[in-house]
């Protein structure tokens, strides 16, 4: 088995509304991974695409499980139909230790380059807490789901090892699926993996790389990111300083303002969603939103200053093309 990184990104809309979605995600690559006899190294799932660190002898089999297995939730859940994310998906085999550190550590960082977090650890959605656990202080018990109530949370008729616990959110837990032995062993120790998570991008990472001989292409925020449309390389290496992430508002709960408050006012379904609505709806829901935000309807909670979207933010989580 090889090492990749996988990255699949979706254009025009986003992948994961809420929390709830991307709960299931992972547990789609938690069972894809074991349903494929691979090994799941590192995760990141963002709103518009997902990055998995894998070892695996046919990675694009476990995507393929993946992905459908999302897919039909994600289709059932909203009223939609057809393919979601792109048609191909961003493959990397990794070989040397240098490039692998490089490409998981990428992975990791990903709530910190996208300026979500102000630091990588701050990130919910990806596998980053659960390395070196006891080291870094996050070893704390957790509240288990009833075993008769982990199927709601699972893609249909699977099974999965007693070992593998799950939260009271419906979430697998991480430090179960993820192969931690190899990735602190990868890391070598704490001290090395916090250095790891905190370096800035830049010359001696990629010297680093030069001097270990691999097949693998120097690993840099641009490959990493190749797989993402529109990525802005440049922004996400000033997010590095970790001084842009109060100021946003985050795609997630810009689409729950859109599902809870927006969406009931143009149908009368109580299961409605946001693909049940005309693309005019849409388009209207889009710039009552915008007017709401910059009018600091929406933007700002209890002792906070202003927070913003783009426009772009706006036509994916309403879902205008």
């Amino acid at each position: 088995m090889e090492n990749y990184h996988v990255c699949l990104s979706s254009h025009d809309e986003v992948m994961f509304r809420s929390e709830a979605d991307f709960t299931f995600a992972f547990n789609c690559f938690a069972v894809a991974a074991l349903e494929s006899e691979s090994g799941a190294l590192c995760d990141a799932f963002l709103s518009t695409h997902m990055h998995l660190g894998i070892r695996s002898s046919n990675p694009r089999y476990l995507m393929y499980r993946s992905r459908n297995a999302y897919s039909r939730y994600f289709n059932t859940k909203y009223h939609r139909k057809g393919r979601l994310g792109e048609k191909e998906f961003f493959l990397t085999e990794l070989h040397g230790t240098r490039h692998n550190t490089a490409a998981f550590s990428y992975i990791l960082r990903q709530g910190l380059h996208h300026g979500l977090t102000a630091t990588p650890f701050g990130y919910r959605h990806c596998s980053i807490n659960s390395i070196f656990r006891q080291d870094t202080g996050k070893d704390s018990a957790q509240n288990l789901i009833a075993d008769q109530l982990r199927h709601r949370h699972l893609p249909s008729h699977i099974k999965l090892p007693c070992n593998y616990r799950m939260s009271e959110s419906g979430l697998l837990l991480r430090e179960d699926i993820i192969d931690t032995s190899y990735m602190e062993n990868l890391f070598i120790s704490p001290r090395n993996f916090l250095y790891q998570m905190n370096r800035k991008s830049g010359e001696e990472w990629i010297r680093e790389q030069k001097e270990e001989e691999s097949s693998t292409q120097v690993i840099t925020l641009e490959l990493i990111e190749k797989g993402v449309p529109d990525a802005d390389i440049k922004k996400m290496y000033g997010n590095e300083s970790g001084k842009n992430a109060a100021f946003w508002i985050d795609d997630t709960v810009l689409c729950e303002i859109i599902d809870n408050r927006y969406v009931p006012r143009y149908t009368k379904s109580k299961d409605g969603t946001i693909y049940d609505l005309s693309d005019s709806q849409r388009a209207d829901i889009g710039n009552r939103l915008l007017t709401d935000i910059r009018n600091d309807n929406y933007s700002r909670k209890a002792g906070e200053t202003s927070r913003y979207v783009t426009v772009e933010q706006i036509r994916r989580c309403a879902v205008i093309r």
